[in-house]
């Protein structure tokens, strides 16, 4: 349980952290016009189809599996996921609090909430989604460098960054804006990975 309360609270402060600059920005320019949740992009998706479910579904899976191969590769390296290792059913609630609000809610808020909508409104999706991606991918990876060198490093930043694009466009171009669909790819694939590795690592 103190495993659960110390990922609450880190979880909070995460958050709080993520979204200080978004919070900051939105509060002296935009929130005569617009509620801060929905500038951000936490909003109900006005239209569920078939091909939003498709896209987030695949997605889901391909960063599980990246995931877990990543994982693997970096065994015997501290990760974020390295504390739930073999603790199998006592790491499932510790987890879902880090799956949810440690890692997917602050990161969805900053990077497809805040930076990718900034950067789309001043140079255009296809640049901006880049960008952020290239971002995300860099917060990802860099922190390697030190311990698995140059290649496995720059292999997390490049497949962490493909999925932030896919991430990208999937809120932007599917989902009018909303940031659930990211959040909800980035949740389900880190429970996911934090569930293996607490079982089988």
């Amino acid at each position: 349980m103190s495993l659960a309360i110390n990922k609450l609270i880190s979880s909070l402060i995460q958050i709080v952290l993520f979204s200080l600059i978004p919070f900051v920005y939105w509060y002296f320019k935009v929130r005569k016009n617009q509620k801060f949740t929905e500038w951000i992009g936490l909003k109900r998706i006005k239209r569920v189809d078939k091909t939003l479910i498709l896209s987030i579904f695949i997605v889901t899976i391909i960063y599980l599996i990246i995931g877990i191969i990543l994982l693997n590769s970096l065994s015997g390296v501290n990760n974020a996921t390295s504390e739930f290792a073999g603790l199998r059913f006592k790491a499932i609630l510790p987890i879902i609090i880090y799956a949810a609000l440690n890692t997917a809610l602050p990161e969805e808020i900053l990077f497809r909430g805040f930076a990718l909508k900034r950067l789309v409104s001043k140079i255009g999706f296809n640049n901006g989604n880049l960008i952020q991606s290239i971002l995300f991918g860099l917060v990802h990876g860099v922190m390697f460098f030190p311990i698995v060198g140059v290649l496995k490093s720059l292999l997390i930043i490049f497949v962490t960054g493909c999925i932030a694009y896919a991430m990208g466009y999937i809120n932007e171009k599917l989902s009018e804006g909303s940031i659930i669909p990211s959040f909800i790819i980035h949740t389900v694939s880190n429970l996911l990975a934090g569930l293996y590795v607490a079982f089988f690592l």
